[in-house]
């Protein structure tokens, strides 16, 4: 509503907690993130993937959390987008950077670039089709690509598997570039994959979810490394799957639309 001439907008002198407590998890996040860099530049890995998992944790919940509380805004929508470049765009490339790609000149920078830079496309994207009115309701269980949380932990295998195996051949440059193109071109790329946000447990699955998670916590204290690159390559090993469930349900939606329209000319004549 447009403002009276010669009238001001009275200023907002406060703000409810459930607005603020959100934001404030995406600033631990954010600080996270920076810590990882910090740890990567030292090359300290293990803290560095640590500080990493704690920013994807938290940045999981934020959002959560705002739409429990009712307290989403536009504000922290754009905070949050700006800490997931820095979490996980920046964060990986100057981690792997130090890890591995420093020697390879030019190159293993560009590389490094180039995964940033994807990661800042895909969040650009991703912010431009929020409430798209064109996409059908059953597309939002489906992200267009790989979302930067699960990219900076695929990414980061070969770091993760350097810290259990302590072989060479997980440094080396190639292997690190690989992944680096790699998951670059899945960030970007129209692939559909799983969202799990907005999925649905049947009773039955319940007892055998949580006993699968709670052995997951297990697995992750005893064998962290192992347990992470596990996650990582089931996640990639997922995509196919992705790809073929979300064809079935494009083609039956599709069948259906055309059944409906031939239902509709029927009715006409």
């Amino acid at each position: 509503m447009a403002l009276i001439p010669g009238t001001r907008r009275r200023p907002i002198r406060s703000l409810p907690f459930n607005v603020i407590i959100p934001n404030v998890l995406t600033l631990f996040a954010l600080s996270a993130g920076v810590t990882a860099i910090r740890f990567g530049i030292e090359e300290r890995w293990e803290r560095a993937v640590i500080a990493l998992l704690i920013a994807a944790i938290l940045d999981g919940l934020d959002g959560r959390i705002a739409r429990l509380l009712r307290g989403t805004s536009k504000f922290g929508a754009e905070l949050d987008s700006l800490s997931d470049i820095i979490c996980f765009g920046v964060a990986p490339a100057i981690i792997l950077h130090q890890f591995a790609m420093h020697g390879s000149a030019g190159i293993g920078w560009a590389l490094c670039l180039c995964y940033a830079v994807c990661c800042a496309l895909r969040l650009a994207r991703f912010n431009t089709m929020i409430g798209d009115p064109d996409q059908p309701a059953w597309a939002y269980n489906y992200f267009t690509g790989v979302p930067a949380p699960a990219a900076a932990f695929v990414v980061l295998i070969p770091l993760i598997l350097s810290n259990e195996f302590d072989h060479s051949i997980f440094s080396h440059a190639a292997v690190v570039g690989v992944f680096l193109a790699g998951v670059s071109f899945l960030m970007v790329s129209r692939i559909p994959t799983f969202s799990f946000k907005k999925g649905r447990i049947p009773v039955r699955g319940v007892l055998p979810l949580l006993l699968l998670i709670g052995a997951l916590a297990a697995f992750l204290v005893t064998q962290p490394w192992i347990t992470l690159a596990g996650l990582g390559l089931a996640y990639l090993g997922s995509i196919p799957f992705s790809v073929r469930a979300y064809r079935a349900r494009a083609a039956a939606e599709a069948e259906r639309s055309a059944e409906d329209e031939d239902d509709d000319f029927d009715v006409g004549l």
